[in-house]
C-alpha cells in the first residue's frame, strides 16, 4: 500500500483487480486503514446543523413549496436559530453570541472561586427559637455569609445560561440526541441548584435547612461550566476526541503504573526492614513505610516524577529501591504517551481540515 497514494483510489484499484482488502500484509494494514480513520474522525466534526435539505427533484422556486405557497417559518428559522446558539462558526451574530457565552462563563467561574475567599465571606450571629422542657427558647448559632453582590452576578449569569439552554432545546432537530449529550446535562445539572437553593431559602423548616446545606456542598458542579468552553474552541474538541481515541493507551499506561506501585511498595517496604534496630520488634520506627499501602502513595509520587518528599527511604537499600522506581516510572509513562501525541496531532489536523473546508452551496435551479 503505497504511503503517497490517496486512500480511496487504492481501495478502487483493488476492487477494479478483484483483490480482497485482507490480502494487504500487516505491516501497510494501518496505512491502508488510515483514510477510513480519517473519515471517521473528520464525522464527528461535523456541523450542528446536520446534513442540508434534498435536492429538489424538480424545479421549484427558490422559497417556495409546491403550489407556490410559502414554507413555514418554524421549517425556515429552526435551523438558523440552531445554528446560531450551537456553532459559532455558522455567522457573525452567532460569533457574537459566543462571545457572550464565553463572558458569562468566565464571570460564573471566577465568581464561584470568589466565594470561597475569606474577604467575601462574613460570620454572622443568627438567633434561632429551639425548642425546650420549659418552653420555646433562643440559640445564637454563628453562620457564614457571601457577599450579597457575588449572589446577584451569579443569579445574571444563571439566566443567560437558562436562556441559553431554553433556546438550544425548544430549536434542536432532535430532542433525543440533545438529551442524551454529556454537555447538555452538564448545562442542566449546573444550572438547576441555583433555582433550588433560591426557593429554599426563605423556608425556616429542618428539612429545609438541610436540602439548603446539600445544595451549598453541590454547588461545585458549577465548575463543570468549564466545559461549555469545547463548544466554542476546536483544540478542546479534538482534546476530548484525543482522550476517546486513546481509551486503549490509558488502560495500558493505568496498567503498567497499577504493577510498577504494587512491585515497588512491596519492594521498599522490605528493603526499609533490613537496617532496622535489632531492638524494633516492629522494623518501622526508623522509616516512615509502616505497611505496603502506605507504600503505594509513594510509588505513585516517584513514578509519575513528582517527589513531594513527605516520604523517603531511610536505608541504603530502600535509596536503591527508591532509584530504580525512579527509573522504572519514567520508561513507563513514555512508552504510551508518543501514541496519544500522535492521535492529538491526526484530530487536530483533520478538525483545522474541517474549519477550512469550504460548505457546499445549495444549488439554485431557476424557474424554467
Amino acid at each position: 500500500c503505497p504511503a503517497d497514494v490517496c486512500g480511496p483510489l487504492f481501495e478502487e484499484e483493488l476492487a477494479f483487480w478483484g483483490i480482497d482488502e485482507t490480502d494487504v500484509e500487516a505491516c501497510c494494514w494501518m496505512n491502508y486503514r488510515q483514510h477510513r480513520d480519517a473519515e471517521e474522525a473528520l464525522d464527528s466534526f461535523e456541523s450542528p446543523e446536520g446534513p442540508g435539505p434534498p435536492e429538489p427533484t424538480e424545479p421549484k422556486r427558490l422559497c417556495l413549496e409546491e403550489g407556490g405557497r410559502a414554507g413555514g417559518w418554524w421549517r425556515r428559522w429552526r435551523p438558523k436559530l440552531w445554528a446560531l446558539f450551537e456553532d459559532p462558526y455558522s455567522s457573525k451574530m452567532a460569533r457574537y453570541i459566543a462571545l457572550a457565552s464565553l463572558f458569562f462563563i468566565l464571570i460564573s467561574i471566577t465568581t464561584f472561586c470568589l466565594e470561597t475567599h475569606e474577604a467575601f465571606n462574613r460570620v454572622i450571629n443568627r438567633t434561632e427559637s429551639v425548642p425546650t422542657p420549659n418552653g420555646t427558647g433562643t440559640q445564637v448559632a454563628l453562620e457564614v455569609e457571601t457577599e450579597p453582590f457575588l449572589t446577584y452576578v451569579e443569579g445574571t449569569c444563571v439566566v443567560w445560561f437558562t436562556f441559553e439552554f431554553l433556546m438550544r432545546v425548544s430549536f434542536c432537530p432532535d430532542k433525543r440526541d440533545f438529551l442524551k449529550s454529556s454537555l447538555n446535562i452538564i448545562d442542566f445539572v449546573a444550572i438547576l441548584p441555583f433555582y433550588l437553593e433560591v426557593g429554599l431559602r426563605g423556608l425556616s423548616s429542618k428539612a429545609a435547612k438541610d436540602v439548603l446545606g446539600f445544595l451549598r456542598v453541590v454547588r461545585f458542579v458549577r465548575i463543570l461550566r468549564i466545559f461549555k468552553l469545547t463548544r466554542h474552541f476546536v483544540g478542546l474538541r479534538v482534546l476530548g476526541h484525543t482522550l476517546r481515541a486513546s481509551t486503549n493507551e490509558f488502560l495500558l499506561l493505568v496498567i503498567f503504573l497499577a504493577l510498577g506501585v504494587l512491585i515497588f511498595a512491596t519492594m521498599i517496604y522490605y528493603a526499609e526492614r533490613m537496617g532496622a534496630d535489632p531492638d524494633d520488634v516492629t522494623g518501622s520506627r526508623h522509616t516512615y513505610f509502616k505497611n505496603i499501602p502506605i507504600g503505594f502513595w509513594w510509588a505513585v509520587v516517584t513514578m509519575t516524577t513528582l517527589g513531594y518528599g513527605d516520604m523517603y527511604p531511610m536505608t541504603w537499600s530502600g535509596m536503591l529501591v527508591g532509584a530504580l522506581c525512579a527509573l522504572a516510572g519514567v520508561l513507563t509513562i513514555a512508552m504510551p504517551v508518543p501514541v496519544i501525541v500522535n492521535n492529538f496531532g491526526m484530530y487536530y489536523s483533520l478538525a483545522m481540515a474541517k474549519q477550512k473546508l469550504p460548505k457546499k452551496k445549495n444549488k439554485h435551479i431557476p424557474r424554467p
